[in-house]
């Protein structure tokens, strides 16, 4: 699989998200992507409580432990690359976690529109 560009939604170079827990579709740190990465998990977002309700509500357990994947479940404050679709979705439901723009894939716009993401951008913006 190769990546794409690794470029943010504001034409800059991607920023890592988080190391700790590892997130991104290659665990690779980043939102990076590719054309394998249907799921377009591209958004970098900092989990909050209602973004984790909301997920979990919606069919989609980010806060739960999975050992056998080494995935050690999500709280609060940490930092993730969502798919952008399930982003924009809660956006238009109101359960938006914020996201970082530097760190956002740029073909994140390919779902989500820059105003939006802006409307959810966390201080560095």
């Amino acid at each position: 699989m190769q990546k794409d560009p690794e470029i943010n939604v504001l034409d800059e170079a991607l920023e890592p998200c988080s190391s700790d827990p590892m997130t991104g579709f290659f665990r690779d740190g980043a939102c990076n992507t590719c054309a394998q990465d249907t799921g377009s998990h591209t958004v970098c977002a900092i989990m909050t409580a209602e973004f984790l309700a909301y997920s979990k509500y919606v069919g989609n357990d980010l806060s739960t432990p999975i050992p056998q994947y080494g995935f050690p479940g999500l709280k609060p404050g940490d930092q993730w690359c969502l798919c952008a679709g399930r982003f924009l979705q809660a956006a238009e439901e109101g359960a938006a976690p914020q996201v970082r723009l530097a760190a956002t894939h740029k073909r994140a716009l390919e779902i989500v529109s820059l105003d939006i993401l802006k409307n959810h951008a966390g201080s560095e913006a």
